[in-house]
């Protein structure tokens, strides 16, 4: 197990150095200036414009840019300077990520939860009346876009009905987190249902629950042990990849109820062209998605006993 985490950790750095070098690359080919930007629609003096174009690195060739990008990042955790505030990017990924955080978490344990929830139910209930509804209910949460499933919420539970805040003023009140949770997770959720259901259908007719049933084994322990480890194997490898497009997903639900974390920084960032920021932000969530991916590697080994890791 050892030397495959250490392989796997090997390989997770071409594929950082690639994947931030892409984004690097990408933002900074957007059109516009954000040196330029600073002095509004008059503009500034050549002078000036060039003076802080090279206290920022900007007239440098852009490899060379991102070469001393990652150099301090690896070596000092020094993700640049935002040109319009100038403050540290550092300072900025503090303010957003626990946001952005939270609001992954509530959404993630929903989309676990509720997903699984209907899954099973219908998995095991398959060709029955509880299947066709959850069948139906899914292909609404994957047919209704993210944004008007946010404005539906907002209209009906804090406008009309009045239960929940229609905007997040306090980041750290999981109340008010509520509702933009379970719009950002409502895709995810049908998606993990229908990819339980089937999983779980699939495995009920299976030789080993017949076998297990047989043997006069108790239903509980045929169904929580042999059928839920084997089906939760394609579920942990869409959960490991979904939970970092939670969290660079976010920027509409962000948007919707007036969140200050990664989704909405992102935004405004692309906005201004703030390419230091927009990195810094996406390196982190590419850093995410490596560690998921690990993860979900290693949990196949605790869910199917018949994998190992020479």
């Amino acid at each position: 197990m050892g030397r495959y985490v250490a392989r796997r950790l090997l390989q997770m750095i071409p594929v950082f150095i690639g994947t931030t070098l892409l984004i690097f690359l990408m933002v900074y080919a957007l059109p516009g200036d954000p040196v330029a930007g600073l002095f509004g629609d008059k503009g500034g003096s050549p002078q000036a414009v060039a003076a802080l174009r090279h206290e920022y690195g900007l007239d440098k060739p852009i490899l060379v840019q991102y070469v001393n990008y990652m150099k301090d990042m690896v070596f000092h955790l020094d993700f640049g300077t935002q040109i319009a505030s100038g403050r540290p990017v550092t300072d900025i990924l503090g303010e957003a990520f626990p946001v952005t955080l939270r609001l992954t978490a509530l959404a993630f344990t929903i989309e676990i939860v509720l997903g699984l929830g209907l899954g099973i139910l219908a998995g095991m209930k398959a060709g029955k009346l509880a299947d066709t509804l959850v069948l139906i209910f899914t292909l609404l949460m994957i047919s209704v876009p993210v944004f008007v499933l946010g404005f539906i919420f907002k209209t009906v539970f804090a406008f009309q009905l009045g239960w929940l805040d229609p905007n997040v003023n306090d980041s750290t009140n999981y109340g008010q987190l509520l509702m933009p949770a379970i719009v950002l997770a409502g895709l995810s959720l049908a998606y993990v249902a229908r990819l339980t259901r089937s999983s779980v259908a699939e495995n009920l007719r299976s030789d080993y629950i017949r076998t297990a049933t047989a043997k006069g084994l108790p239903r509980r322990r045929v169904i929580g042990v042999h059928l839920m480890r084997n089906s939760l194997i394609p579920v942990v490898t869409y959960l490991g990849t979904d939970l970092g497009a939670l969290m660079g997903g976010a920027v509409v639900t962000e948007g919707l109820f007036n969140i200050k974390g990664v989704g909405g920084t992102i935004f405004e960032s692309i906005q201004r062209r703030e390419g230091t920021t927009i990195v810094g932000l996406v390196t982190i969530l590419v850093l995410i998605y490596l560690a998921a991916s690990l993860l979900v590697d290693l949990l196949y080994a605790v869910l199917d006993p018949r994998i190992r890791y020479a």
